[in-house]
């Protein structure tokens, strides 16, 4: 593991340790999580990772066939 040196503003330090003694961790803990965090979110291929999750899922329905049910009162005679 590679240590850095990082300068960031004096309420960010005093929000980082607070949250780190919240959770009980270290305030490198919380970092390394933070940016693990960051990396996963900012990863192009969410979508696609994503994609079909709930496609054998036999409880959900149709969703197109649900929003039609709940605009059936909706119609203008």
């Amino acid at each position: 593991m590679t240590r850095i040196l990082a300068d960031l503003p004096d309420e960010d330090i005093r929000w980082l340790d607070a949250r780190a003694a919240q959770q009980g961790k270290s305030r490198a803990s919380v970092l390394r999580e933070a940016v693990s965090v960051y990396r996963a979110e900012s990863s192009q291929d969410w979508i696609a990772r994503g994609a079909g999750y709930w496609k054998n899922r036999d409880d959900i329905g149709d969703a197109v066939e649900y929003q039609r049910t709940l605009r059936a009162d909706r119609t203008v005679d």
